[in-house]
């Protein structure tokens, strides 16, 4: 067993792991979703469980929020416990007037206001994109399921609070679907580390038409983003 600052890892870690925001919608799947759980990880109340889901090793873990905090996760889970496929499976707002509460998306790609890329040094602008093993076997996923998700460029911003939404509308103009809080990080450190991720999302609230989920729906009621993560994990 290994330790690092933020995982004092208890049990295994499976090589594909589920990463929501919140510790626990991290329970919450581990309780719901999976058989023969152990808990591997508590530091800082950061859940971190794994199970078996139809007969395979996986694991949930709470990342918190923002791109600084998905960045430690998930630089830890790829570089120190092995980690090699990363399915984030959070809320966001939509920005699109089409898309509707509980919607599902499928971040194709992540733009940013974030500076997270900065480190890497390099002389342009990257463009951080899933993995397209995980994308493809998630689109095709839902498709098997019955979900029509929407497919496309997310914005990750370390804003919540801004000074003026228009600045997160205006990416609506460019045909992305979507704000929220931790893809970029987590797609530049998969790209970096030699890693598979993806992030697949649940319309918790629309800033366009200001409708809105509640705090214990954004908890436990994305059943069918959690059961499409679930279902792709077990073909990776």
């Amino acid at each position: 067993m290994k330790n690092t600052p933020h995982i004092n890892q208890t049990a295994d870690i499976a090589q594909t792991i589920l990463l929501p925001g919140d510790p626990l919608r991290a329970k919450f799947i581990a309780d719901n979703f999976l058989s023969d759980v152990r808990q591997f990880n508590s530091v800082r109340n950061i859940l971190g469980f794994t199970g078996n889901y139809n007969g395979k090793p996986i694991s949930v873990m709470a990342t918190g929020m923002g791109n600084p905090s998905i960045a430690i996760y998930s630089y830890e889970l790829i570089n120190f416990f092995g980690v090699k496929n990363l399915i984030r499976v959070g809320s966001c707002g939509a920005i699109q007037k089409n898309i509707n509460l509980f919607d599902i998306i499928l971040a194709m790609g992540s733009c940013s206001d974030s500076n997270y890329a900065a480190q890497f040094k390099l002389l342009g602008n990257i463009a951080p994109i899933a993995s397209w093993p995980l994308l493809n076997t998630a689109y095709k996923t839902s498709e098997k399921l019955g979900i029509n998700p929407h497919v496309g460029n997310v914005l990750s911003s370390d804003i919540f609070y801004g000074e003026d939404m228009q600045d997160t509308l205006n990416f609506g103009k460019f045909g992305v679907l979507a704000v929220e809080m931790e893809s970029n990080a987590l797609y530049l450190n998969a790209a970096r580390y030699n890693a598979n991720a993806l992030c697949i999302l649940t319309v918790s609230d629309n800033l366009i038409t200001h409708q809105e989920t509640t705090a214990d729906e954004r908890q436990t009621a994305f059943t069918t983003m959690m059961k499409l993560a679930l279902e792709t994990a077990i073909q990776l």
